[in-house]
């Protein structure tokens, strides 16, 4: 069994055939998935993604790419949510440095504002980031988001942060760019971090592994990303894929359903 913990099933791309996809992953061996919602459109729609499905959950933030756009209305209306018996983290939220839609410095100033919201509700959060890492880092600190935790989503950097990381209770989820054959840093990561804080995801539609890079990613696909990491640590694939899922269910507070 494997556990999905980043997914936008709330994105246009699956319009169509949202069903289809969903249950294409039950299929194989994908049990249980985390809708991420990170703006007005979204947030709601994952939401009710979760509603109708007892092993899908969401989790409700503001990207940094968007940062410009929340309103001091946008943040109480997340704080108003946490409270839904399937939101499991606030998230994702972060820097990205790679658009410049949002300055940094609204970027930096939506994300303290979302730790501390974290904080307030007590839930961990879900980070993005893009060419940030050390900003990122700092702020963490300053905000002291160890007392709630979270996921470095996605991680693509150097495994030199990854221990920066684990001292903050942050667990670190990887995801398609670990399967592509240029890709040193992912790579070395997964042989570096601890099995007991190893998540993984598909941030589908996006970032789809190897052999599909390129084309719409989907949560089926996280087996390969799962077997791609258990290749690189030398281990089973079942075992993998059991220790991920077990640290999904402890991260985001979930009770294995019957």
């Amino acid at each position: 069994m494997l556990f999905d913990t980043h997914v936008h099933l709330n994105a246009d791309q699956f319009f169509e055939d949202r069903e289809e996809t969903i249950q294409r992953a039950f299929d194989n061996g994908v049990k249980y998935m985390v809708v991420v919602g990170f703006d007005r459109q979204t947030i709601p729609l994952a939401i009710e993604i979760a509603e109708a499905y007892e092993t899908i959950y969401a989790a409700v933030g503001w990207h940094p790419v968007d940062a410009v756009d929340m309103t001091d209305e946008d943040l109480t209306w997340i704080e108003e949510l946490a409270s839904h018996p399937k939101v499991v983290a606030i998230g994702e939220m972060g820097l990205d440095y790679h658009w410049d839609k949002s300055p940094e410095d609204v970027q930096k100033e939506v994300f303290r504002k979302q730790i501390a919201l974290a904080k307030k509700v007590n839930m961990p959060i879900i980070i993005h980031n893009r060419e940030a890492t050390e900003d990122i880092m700092e702020l963490l600190q300053e905000e002291k988001a160890h007392e709630i935790g979270g996921i470095m989503h996605c991680y693509n950097d150097s495994p030199r942060y990854v221990q920066s990381f684990l001292n903050m209770n942050f667990y670190i989820s990887l995801g398609g760019p670990v399967t592509f054959k240029n890709a040193s840093l992912p790579k070395e990561a997964a042989v570096e971090i601890p099995l007991d804080r190893l998540l993984v995801e598909t941030d589908a539609p996006f970032l789809a592994p190897h052999p599909n890079r390129g084309k719409r990613n989907e949560p089926s696909y996280v087996k390969l990303i799962a077997e791609k990491i258990a290749e690189l640590r030398g281990i089973p694939f079942d075992e993998l894929s059991s220790i991920t899922t077990e640290n999904a269910f402890k991260f985001f507070n979930i009770t294995k359903k019957p």
